[in-house]
């Protein structure tokens, strides 16, 4: 007999990530450079894909601690502007303070949910940009459609997620084992998940049916580089919020031997002192 398939409750799951982020925001925003060096070739090709540059207009939807806005904030200069928006008031504290901290007078946070950008009121901007938020989204229409209606016409739409599973086991890895030890069903066709826009036409045809044309995705390879695996273990039980919701059904003895187990795991990709834990990227643009 299988187990049935949970109902999914979208509200519940955002109201979740919420209260994640708000708990996982300081250390998350404390390992800020290593997403610099993990997620910034694939942010600039995101910038570079979305025309992003001196005088533009950015909105970053699901900003977290804003690296990749302080990054764009860089790129446009005194004369352009950057909205940092994200579902979780703690975090976005972080984007505030540290586009304060780097002087950055052209930049504003808001508190918003990514699936209800009408809720803002802005002038046009040139780019809507999102890095590894969208996949989380448990309506990503809405969310696409609400940041097209945010674009100037012809602006451009950018975003960062993970590809396939099998190309991002530094992830994939705790996600299976977890799921296992917890007796989660894989997640439907359709929900939200770190891989449920891995495959291109996926996220190309979320991109059209939002109203884009001119899509463009390139597959960028971003390997997390650390000490050692029990360096990426704290890393992600540190910042990874979608594996303290999955591991919530399992006691505290239950959840220690899931993470050592993965601790054991991520040991393939140590080697010579050293931690290179796979992934791959798919950076995705299109145009209004």
């Amino acid at each position: 007999m299988t187990a049935q398939q949970p109902i999914f409750d979208p509200v519940k799951f955002k109201e979740t990530t919420r209260k994640q982020w708000d708990s996982a925001a300081e250390a998350w925003n404390r390992w800020g450079p290593l997403l610099t060096r993990w997620l910034g070739p694939a942010t600039e090709l995101m910038l570079d894909m979305t025309d992003v540059g001196k005088g533009s207009r950015v909105l970053d939807v699901a900003a977290g601690a804003g690296e990749q806005t302080l990054t764009a904030a860089r790129r446009v200069g005194p004369r352009g502007y950057v909205l940092a928006t994200d579902i979780s008031p703690g975090i976005l504290g972080f984007a505030a303070s540290n586009a304060k901290l780097a002087g950055h007078a052209n930049v504003d946070t808001v508190v918003a949910d990514g699936e209800r950008l009408d809720a803002i009121s802005a002038e046009p901007f040139d780019a809507v940009i999102s890095r590894v938020g969208l996949i989380y989204f448990p309506d990503q229409n809405r969310a696409l459609v609400g940041m097209r209606d945010h674009l100037k016409p012809g602006g451009k739409v950018g975003a960062i997620v993970y590809s396939t599973a099998d190309r991002n086991p530094f992830f994939s890895i705790p996600v299976g084992i977890i799921r296992r030890r917890a007796a989660l069903p894989a997640p439907l066709p359709g929900q939200p998940g770190p891989f449920s826009l891995g495959d291109p036409a996926v996220l190309a045809k979320r991109l059209a049916d939002a109203g884009f044309h001119d899509v463009r995705i390139e597959k960028v390879d971003a390997p997390v580089r650390l000490q050692s695996a029990l360096e990426c273990l704290q890393f992600e039980q540190e910042s990874f919020g979608a594996l303290h919701q999955m591991l919530a059904g399992l006691s505290p003895r239950d959840q220690d031997d899931a993470w050592a187990e993965i601790e054991t795991a991520l040991g393939q990709f140590e080697q010579d002192g050293q931690f290179e834990g796979p992934c791959e990227m798919l950076v995705a643009a299109a145009t209004r």
